[in-house]
């Protein structure tokens, strides 16, 4: 694992596995809902990184270019998955709290299962926009789709986020009510 010479620096893969590893643990996380699945492709991540270090131009860019690199790893490995299925999610309007969500409300085992419950392609576009805070036209290129793909997608997914998380406060409420 020596360092490899760009632009006059040089870049070494324990440094970046250091500085970076977290933060693309959390967004493969995000994307695979699996901690096993999860570390699996952070692994495979910075195997790949590794073996293209000499093609990551500016140090200072290395983490958009991780994730990247994650965004191509979990486009490529979404065939050897397994379908999630998903029931149809209905919202009683009359049951909407009046107050409004806070992030306290929410945990994040509720949050994983929502995204979890997402199609794929919808929560790739929802983490690039969120994890990576890409524009619309950004993400567009980068998947090679239009731009009002994007846009309709990103719309779905957080509409569907929203059902399935005020379902689970609206539960959470009445199971509190009961007991």
């Amino acid at each position: 694992m020596g360092l490899k010479p760009m632009r006059g620096e040089s870049v070494d893969i324990e440094k970046l596995v250091a500085e970076h590893h977290q933060a693309v643990y959390r967004y493969a996380y995000r994307l695979c809902g699996s901690v096993d699945e999860a570390e699996d492709l952070t692994q495979q991540v910075f195997l790949i990184a590794q073996q293209k270090l000499g093609q990551l131009r500016d140090p200072a860019s290395a983490l958009a270019w991780l994730f990247a690199i994650l965004r191509r790893a979990f486009q490529d490995g979404r065939g050897r998955r397994r379908p999630i299925t998903l029931g149809d999610q209905e919202l009683d309007v009359e049951s909407i709290p009046a107050e409004p969500v806070t992030a306290g409300d929410i945990d994040r085992q509720q949050l994983q299962r929502a995204l979890d419950a997402l199609p794929e392609h919808h929560r790739l576009v929802l983490a690039m926009f969120y994890y990576e805070d890409l524009s619309y036209r950004q993400i567009a290129e980068r998947l090679a789709i239009p731009v009002g793909t994007v846009m309709s997608r990103l719309a779905r997914a957080k509409a569907q986020l929203r059902r399935s998380l005020f379902s689970s406060l609206i539960e959470r409420g009445a199971a509190t009510k009961r007991g």
